[in-house]
């Protein structure tokens, strides 16, 4: 496992839904860097997109647990 996605791991839902809403306005501002043409690392975009899936996905496993262990 990637150290990005133990980082993740260790948050607590908040943190998590916190760190989401930070790379969504992050990704809003490189978009917007890369239509105006002054983007700097073009790399950081799939850096970003790619951290927004893994925590979506972390959310949904953790959803899906609860809901496991709820139902048993």
């Amino acid at each position: 496992m990637s150290k990005i996605v133990e980082d993740f791991r260790a948050k607590s839902d908040d943190e998590l839904q916190t760190e989401l809403g930070q790379l969504k306005k992050e990704q809003f501002n490189l978009r917007f860097q890369s239509a105006t043409g002054q983007m700097e690392k073009p790399a950081r975009v799939r850096e970003v997109r790619r951290s927004i899936a893994r925590i979506k996905t972390l959310q949904t496993e953790r959803v899906t647990k609860a809901s496991a262990e709820k139902s048993a």
